[in-house]
């Protein structure tokens, strides 16, 4: 399967994101592209809380969801569409990746289940005041492909990507608005072992440079074979938009979980159960 993972610069005004979008989705269509994943925020970044409130009841709704069901059917392309800020039933906001089918069908959504609430040299972070977070895991499949899907945090939690593994996950994508401290520091070490320890190719769109109020983040998107291998990787040279490719191989899958059969070799029974008493020391 051929997949591409978009590299953006997102602003505040929606109209102009989604152009940069469309005509990246085009030049991964003319590449044959059939998965391309967005990153998250890919529609609007800005960090105020009334304009966060009036995109995820308004522009949302009204241009950016129906975008990514335009695309995909234009394109004949599956999307894994970043995250957009929605509203939920009790009217907070959810940070939320929209998968939608070649079709144009929406086919699942994952909410973000780890928030980012971190005091970093750069900034402080609270994403836990404005968003409420996910409490449900979601896999999909996508041309005999079984796709885990997470956003950007959840990246530093290895127990949600061992559930994806426990069901056989063959993909595992990470769209992302990684920081820059922590992008320097941990952005690739942690997609390569999210990759090697559940033998899976792990698909990383990213945001780069600055947004709306001096948020700055990493870019540096990539895509990683089972192996641990960086096979494609962004230059990070500009801020208008980025396209990188991959072709993923069902081959190459089977021989790394072949070769090197951890999954058949984890110990479950012993590390699984929260009530088990620590071992007396000797």
């Amino acid at each position: 399967m051929r997949v591409a993972c978009l590299q953006l610069n997102s602003q505040d005004e929606v109209d102009s994101n989604l152009d940069t979008v469309a005509h990246l989705l085009e030049e991964a269509a003319g590449q044959n592209v059939n998965l391309a994943v967005l990153p998250e925020m890919f529609a609007f970044m800005h960090p105020e809380q009334e304009r966060k409130w009036q995109f995820a009841t308004q522009e949302a709704q009204q241009k950016a969801l129906p975008f990514l069901v335009d695309q995909a059917r234009r394109h004949q392309m599956t999307i894994i569409g970043g995250t957009l800020l929605l509203a939920n039933e009790e009217q907070l906001l959810r940070n939320c990746c929209p998968v939608f089918s070649h079709a144009g069908n929406l086919v699942a959504t994952y909410d973000k289940i780890h928030l980012f609430d971190s005091d970093l040299p750069d900034r402080s972070y609270r994403e836990s005041e404005q968003v409420t977070a996910g409490s449900s895991p979601e896999i999909i499949d996508v041309d005999e492909w079984r796709i885990g899907l997470s956003i950007c945090y959840d990246l530093r939690f290895p127990e949600l990507f061992r559930y994806y593994a426990s069901y056989r996950a063959d993909i595992l994508t990470v769209p992302s608005a990684f920081a820059v401290p922590t992008g320097n520091a941990h952005w690739e070490i942690l997609l390569r072992a999210r990759a090697i320890e559940n033998q899976a190719f792990v698909l990383a769109p990213a945001q780069i440079g600055i947004h709306p109020g001096g948020r700055e983040t990493y870019g540096h998107s990539m895509i990683v074979d089972p192996w641990g291998t960086v096979i494609a990787r962004a230059t990070n040279d500009s801020t208008d938009g980025e396209l990188i490719i991959a072709d993923l191989s069902k081959q190459q899958l089977d021989d790394v979980r072949r070769q090197l059969p951890t999954l058949q070799h984890r110990r479950d029974e012993l590390f699984l159960s929260a009530q088990q008493p620590l071992p007396t020391p000797k």
